[in-house]
């Protein structure tokens, strides 16, 4: 049997009126009074959600993706709520690779519901409460046993908790009738075996639901996207790609703490390192470093606290062994500018809501340009802001690999995505 292909097109932004007249005029006034106008990114992806069109949206770090993911959703919820019309049942599953992002939009998306149905009091219109429920590892089983009485109508989840859930007999019966998907840092998903698994999780998502689920992928800039387009919506169903191309100023170098590799001594270099970190940090309000492993994350934060005991009290780590309570700290104090410098492994590199970083440093070889450009994006995390990001290496291969990725980033030449295939043993598990 014949494998049907996907239909695939790229499409052009839309106009900002035909987008306005779109919403509901409680949530069209709610926006206009956060936002003074639509971003490109939701130019191009808002109508085509609210068409009920599969669309996977490219556009760098910070480029508003989530919002415009979402926004057509709460319209439509806003929409029910207000004809009190709203079911004990799951609208949209919203999942995330990075538990710390799910908490992020989970909170993200309580405070605008929060202030679209303060604005609705102050207008006498009566809306039904639009219920938001977060699933993951760390939820609680109290926490669980409410959401499967209750059901959220927006469920944030990661993928092993979504594969979970689709396995129990009492909650899987709320997806019954789902109507939207959004897949977050797709890019970070689809080359991988996690993503694999996350493929089958989507594909018995739809065999329980009624109707055609309306899949919105989220990405970062990645190439070939008609690859990653294939992964969002399987064979034989249209997709629509958004390219999102914003010319984001970049400023870009890489560092070394020595001139020589071959006749330096590894305490010299050791010393020399933490001593550049320093210098880097202290010429700007709030620098984010990223090792490439939790190991190297917990040495830096100790090696910066022991060099320079005064400096650094405000200092944090973060990475996905910690626990929960601790990550939700750093992350605030990050967003509230309490923290002059964070060091993560990787936990921190996709879209998380962190507030205004002004340098992002790179321990070593990310290995990737999109990997590169995902953690450099962290840094002047607003439209129109410049990228800001230092490379520092420590030996001459690193040296060498930072320098062509600094090159490739400059001419925007992106590493092509592969998606596994045939993976049998994924299939068992799911199984």
């Amino acid at each position: 049997m014949e494998e049907k292909q996907i239909e695939y097109k790229y499409i052009e932004a839309r106009k900002s009126k035909d987008v306005a007249e779109s919403l509901d005029p409680l949530v069209k006034e709610w926006f206009f009074s956060k936002f003074k106008d639509f971003s490109l990114t939701q130019l191009y992806g808002v109508l085509n959600v609210f068409e009920r069109k599969n669309i996977l949206i490219s556009a760098p770090t910070g480029g508003t993706k989530t919002l415009t993911a979402f926004l057509s959703i709460l319209n439509y919820l806003v929409s029910i709520a207000k004809r009190n019309e709203l079911e004990n049942r799951v609208y949209t599953v919203y999942v995330s690779p990075l538990k710390a992002l799910t908490n992020d939009i989970f909170f993200n998306l309580i405070k605008k519901l929060q202030e679209i149905f303060e604005l609705a009091e102050k207008k006498g219109i009566k809306l039904q409460k639009i219920e938001v429920g977060l699933r993951t590892g760390d939820t609680t089983t109290q926490e669980r046993v409410k959401m499967a009485k209750k059901s959220p109508h927006i469920l944030v989840t990661t993928p092993e908790s979504i594969a979970i859930i689709l396995n129990s007999p009492k909650f899987s019966e709320k997806f019954n009738l789902v109507e939207f998907l959004i897949i977050d840092e797709i890019h970070s998903l689809a080359e991988n075996k996690r993503g694999v698994h996350l493929s089958l999780s989507i594909e018995r998502l739809q065999e329980m639901s009624k109707i055609e689920i309306t899949r919105i992928g989220l990405s970062a800039t990645v190439a070939p996207l008609e690859k990653v387009a294939n992964y969002l919506v399987g064979s034989g169903r249209e997709c629509r790609i958004a390219n999102v191309e914003m010319i984001k100023k970049l400023d870009l170098q890489v560092l070394s703490p020595v001139s020589d590799f071959l006749n330096t001594t590894t305490g010299e270099l050791n010393k020399n390192l933490y001593e550049l970190i320093d210098k880097l940090v202290e010429e700007n309000k709030t620098t984010l470093i990223f090792t490439n492993t939790r190991s190297a994350t917990e040495r830096v934060v100790n090696n910066l606290k022991e060099k320079f005991p005064k400096y650094y009290e405000n200092i944090g780590a973060h990475h996905s062994s910690l626990s929960k309570e601790h990550r939700f700290q750093i992350e605030d104090a990050l967003r509230q500018g309490k923290l002059k410098v964070v060091v993560s492994s990787t936990s921190l590199e996709l879209g998380i809501d962190i507030g205004f970083i002004d340098l992002v440093i790179l321990l070593g070889s990310p290995k990737s340009v999109s990997r590169a450009m995902q953690r450099i994006g962290r840094a002047g995390h607003q439209l129109h802001e410049t990228a800001k990001g230092r490379f520092i290496v420590q030996d001459k291969d690193d040296l060498i690999e930072c320098s062509i990725i600094l090159k490739n980033a400059k001419e925007k030449k992106i590493d092509r995505v592969h998606i596994p295939e045939n993976c049998l043993d994924v299939l068992a598990q799911q199984i």
